[in-house]
């Protein structure tokens, strides 16, 4: 009887914890407070961070379910609410602006990498925390953080070079020519700081959360 009810309260508190992270990332998806201005027209985005979040406290496959729900957030705003209608069709197929429309490679882009972020810092931090102490957790959690961001904005902008590099450039107004460079840029403005920001929430929050759960199992 013990047992269960260890068991019940722990399925209780995980689920209480992914309800509260979820809520976060439906915050920062659907207000302002999920970006910030980093060069020009470029945005830095916010809603990685609860995946990875998600990813360090509770798992790689609670990190990847977060990341389903990053994605399906932003798929209905891409295709209700876009923030720049412009490129729009790369992430929903149900948008279209003129002759420019999206596929099935369009939910690949928007989901995909999203999903992938919580198995990319959740299985880095599980990885290198393997053995026991406490040595590794905070490089642990910030690498995590790190690179689950930038497979993100790899993904997403490798998924848009592939899919859509042409009807992509012509639509945003540049020289297919010049794809590569304009990718370059936006890692550089918007990839690094998300990935910056990213590794430093997953080890300055995830884990004292972390910690403050594991004492109260």
């Amino acid at each position: 009887m013990a047992t269960a009810t260890t068991f019940d309260r722990r399925k209780l508190l995980l689920l209480a914890q992914f309800s509260v992270l979820l809520a976060i990332e439906a915050i920062v998806c659907f207000t302002p407070l999920g970006s910030l201005p980093a060069l020009g027209p470029i945005v830095a985005t916010l809603s990685h961070v609860p995946v990875i979040l998600t990813a360090i406290l509770l798992g790689p496959w609670a990190g990847a379910l977060m990341g389903f729900f990053f994605g399906l957030f932003s798929f209905l705003v891409w295709t209700f609410t876009p923030p720049s209608p412009v490129v729009a069709f790369a992430f929903t197929p149900f948008y279209s602006l003129g002759a420019f429309r999206g596929n099935v490679w369009s939910l690949v882009i928007c989901f995909v990498p999203r999903i992938l972020i919580g198995l990319a810092a959740g299985g880095v931090f599980a990885l290198l925390t393997k053995k026991p102490g406490k040595k590794m957790e905070i490089p642990a959690a910030a690498l995590g953080g790190v690179l689950g961001s930038l497979t993100n904005t790899f993904l997403v902008l490798g998924g848009i070079w592939l899919f859509f590099g042409r009807p992509y450039a012509e639509a945003a107004g540049f020289a297919y020519e010049t794809i590569l460079t304009v990718i370059g840029g936006t890692v550089l403005a918007s990839g690094l700081p998300e990935a910056a920001i990213g590794g430093f929430l997953a080890a300055a929050v995830a884990l004292p959360v972390r910690r403050i759960v594991f004492r109260q199992r």
